[in-house]
């Protein structure tokens, strides 16, 4: 199993769409809505972080990753002057818990500290925990995650 990363091209973007809707089926199962109406939610969403990750972070990288040379899903990131804060990391469901994302996450840490916001009912926070991070606040239902 190799993991690698590369740059996000404008091909990647229906990946980069579903990856995000993956992150929000769970959510949706709960409501009432058609699936169109779904369907317009999560692009209307997907184009609303696409767009304030530019806005809030315009020196980001973002990143394809893959496995064996196919894409299985994406990292968002930006190196700080004080620290390397993770803005999304998503995995494929098909690719989940195989590894994949513990082997990105290591390549980030070592010498600066890296965060990441993650929600509260987020299961990828057994996988930070795992990693060494630590709740350093909390608003809502987002805990900012650090690792030294």
């Amino acid at each position: 199993m190799t993991v690698t990363r590369r740059p996000v091209v404008e091909s990647d973007t229906p990946l980069l769409f579903a990856l995000y809707s993956s992150t929000r089926q769970e959510e949706l199962s709960l409501v009432p809505w058609s699936a169109a109406q779904k369907q317009a939610f999560l692009e209307m969403q997907f184009a609303g972080q696409v767009e304030g990750y530019r806005t809030t972070h315009p020196g980001a990288t973002h990143e394809m990753i893959c496995l064996d040379g196919r894409p299985v899903g994406r990292i968002y990131w930006d190196l700080q002057p004080a620290r390397l804060h993770i803005l999304d990391i998503t995995i494929a469901p098909e690719s989940r818990n195989q590894g994949i994302g513990s082997t990105v996450l290591n390549q980030f840490l070592g010498s600066t500290p890296v965060t990441i916001y993650v929600e509260s009912f987020n299961r990828s926070l057994r996988l930070f925990d795992r990693l060494g991070f630590r709740p350093i606040s909390v608003d809502g239902f987002l805990v900012l995650l650090e690792r030294q």
